[in-house]
């Protein structure tokens, strides 16, 4: 089975940083097509933040993340990362790490809070 566990989450300042990270294993890394991060706050829905394709190393970011967050990856930890600088309270959120063409696997989130 595919695992993804997501890790770094926790307590920030605004205006601090927190940079995540996604592990996977059980499948082939390169053959998930993309990985990307989605995040949802309490009473709000999921929503996409990022997201990495793994050919061509294309890397796109939704409007409120363009410029402050940073979605990477190293192939040989097959891990995805996010780093998040000058982060706000609406940043506060549970963080999910998703791969697949059609998100087809999911990690179990890290949260996120920023006061």
């Amino acid at each position: 089975d595919v695992q993804l566990v997501e890790s770094g989450g926790g307590s920030v300042q605004a205006g601090g940083s927190l940079s995540l990270s996604c592990a996977a294993s059980g499948h082939t890394y390169s053959s998930y097509y993309c990985m990307a991060w989605f995040r949802q706050a309490p009473g709000k829905e999921r929503e996409w933040v990022a997201v990495i394709y793994f050919r061509g190393d294309s890397r796109y970011y939704a409007d409120s993340e363009k410029g402050r967050f940073t979605i990477s990856r190293d192939n040989a930890k097959n891990t995805v990362y996010l780093q998040m600088n000058s982060l706000k309270p609406e940043d506060t959120a549970t963080y999910y790490c998703a791969a697949g063409a059609y998100y087809n696997y999911w990690g179990q989130g890290t949260q996120v809070t920023v006061s």
